[in-house]
């Protein structure tokens, strides 16, 4: 039990959460899968809420299965709610989680949209639209409002999203 504390260290969360995420973008979606799923299990239910989201929020777009990618993403709202200090909806509270809202938010309205369920989208649209107004006009946050604008354009044209975007244009 201590080696498993021992190598995740909060300290080396971020950076291990890093490497996979490269090694995903690499191509490696499978070997990536398998090595977010060991880190989760490392950090357990009860580790650190930022890290639980980030990590969930990665795990997802590892998903073949719709239904698992919206689980994933639900696991990354809740962990970044409690981040927030366990207040659904006030997700604002932390800088860090105040820049991942709006496309946690994103990705279920896609995850939504993919199973057909165009209401929750819509209503999980309309907090991402919101969510970010707060972030600055840099790359990350206009990439943010580009993908939640094409989001918007798909639902209204009646046509899901097939997939979500290629990685390295992902919010």
């Amino acid at each position: 039990m201590a080696e498993r504390r021992e190598r995740a260290a909060p300290d080396t969360v971020p950076t291990r959460i890093g490497q996979v995420v490269m090694l995903h973008h690499a191509g490696d979606r499978e070997e990536a899968r398998h090595r977010f799923l060991g880190l989760w299990a490392e950090l357990g239910e009860h580790g650190d809420p930022l890290y639980r989201c980030t990590l969930a929020h990665y795990l997802a777009d590892t998903q073949d299965d719709p239904e698992e990618e919206l689980a994933w993403d639900l696991r990354a709202l809740t962990a970044a709610e409690e981040a927030a200090g366990g207040r659904a909806g006030a997700c604002e509270g932390s800088l860090a989680v105040r820049a991942l809202y709006p496309s946690l938010q994103l990705n279920l309205a896609a995850d939504y949209a993919r199973l057909g369920r165009p209401d929750a989208a819509r209503a999980h649209l309309h907090r991402a639209r919101g969510a970010a107004r707060a972030l600055a006009d840099d790359r990350y946050g206009e990439g943010v409002r580009d993908a939640i604008r094409r989001l918007e354009a798909l639902l209204d044209g009646g046509r899901a999203p097939e997939g979500r975007e290629p990685p390295g244009q992902r919010p």
